[in-house]
């Protein structure tokens, strides 16, 4: 689903840059004081900066302010410009910056693609129509999340941006290689001249988006609760499972176990085995009557429970016997 973003509320400034090799210590320190300096401006809501990544060769830095007003201010102010003549050193030639009013937060926890393009005035509607095209091809793809396009600001951002968002890498890839995607920009040809940056950010919460790739409001706490139970039950016992022969001192066993679990929680349990059963219930459609939604799930996360409780028991009291 596409939304096109024009609110006068917030702004946000997307900024790519590569940095010299050998200078990534002294470029992330230069940053931070970057971003201090920001903090002091009027309006400013908060700073992010991404590494790069096979997937994104640049480092990612994005700022969000209350208005476009504010982040214009702090973007043309002396203090970032006498702060940018001090960083040049570290930095690999000019970067690249694009400047979006509205809409959700550009980095979270999918794999954002930023698409600017430089569009004729007279040619914007039909501009908006192929871009309304290119997103019903490109929501026909397995593991496509959504899209928004940002108009261009006058005085500050030049260009149509378009944010676009697959959940991993390999998606997004079959996608940008495919053959759909080469009929639907040839058949936008005129719009041709584009630049494409990929901003790899796949971590944040378990709970961020809905099904239409729109930022949905979070579970409550009791289902946030359960659905974690859900995953955090078999992760816990498996790892204490595996970690057991290793005879750790039982300090040192909940510490790495601890972590272990952190990880697998975050980039396998939750994503791919709890909100794949649980979504609907965690994320029910507008539509569905919450009695129905809310019987369901606590069936599926009863099921679920006593599935593993008897697959546990089996085998840590009939089959093996922990030391």
């Amino acid at each position: 689903m596409t939304t096109e973003q024009h609110r006068s509320a917030g702004a946000t400034a997307i900024i790519g840059q590569k940095v010299l090799p050998g200078l990534e210590q002294a470029y992330e320190s230069w940053q931070e004081d970057v971003n201090a300096a920001a903090a002091d401006y009027a309006g400013y809501l908060g700073v992010e900066v991404s590494r790069p990544t096979d997937l994104q060769p640049e480092w990612v830095v994005v700022y969000r302010f209350d208005s476009v007003a504010h982040l214009q201010a702090w973007i043309n102010s002396a203090t970032r410009q006498r702060l940018l003549d001090v960083g040049d050193k570290y930095l690999d030639g000019p970067g690249t910056q694009q400047v979006v009013s509205g809409g959700t937060r550009p980095t979270d926890p999918l794999v954002t693609v930023v698409v600017t393009h430089r569009v004729d005035p007279a040619h914007v509607d039909e501009f908006l129509a192929w871009q309304r095209r290119m997103n019903q091809a490109e929501g026909r793809f397995e593991g496509f999340r959504g899209t928004e396009i940002f108009r261009p600001i006058e005085g500050v951002q030049d260009d149509w941006t378009t944010l676009y968002r697959f959940d991993s890498a390999e998606h997004l890839d079959a996608w940008l290689t495919s053959d759909k995607r080469r009929q639907v920009l040839a058949e936008g040809k005129k719009f041709d001249d584009f630049r494409l940056r990929t901003i790899d950010n796949s971590f944040g919460s378990w709970f961020a988006f809905d099904e239409n790739g729109k930022e949905a409001p979070p579970p409550s706490e009791t289902k946030t609760s359960l659905a974690v139970w859900v995953g955090l039950y078999p992760t816990v016992v498996l790892l204490t499972l595996a970690l057991s022969p290793l005879g750790m001192p039982f300090w040192l066993g909940l510490l790495v176990g601890n972590l272990l679990s952190s990880f697998l929680m975050s980039f396998l349990t939750m994503p791919h085995y709890v909100n794949r059963l649980l979504g609907r219930w965690l994320r029910p459609p507008p539509d569905e009557p919450a009695a129905r939604t809310n019987l369901v799930g606590l069936g599926i996360v009863a099921a679920l429970m006593a599935f593993w409780v008897a697959v546990f028991y089996l085998v840590t009291a009939q089959i093996w016997t922990l030391p």
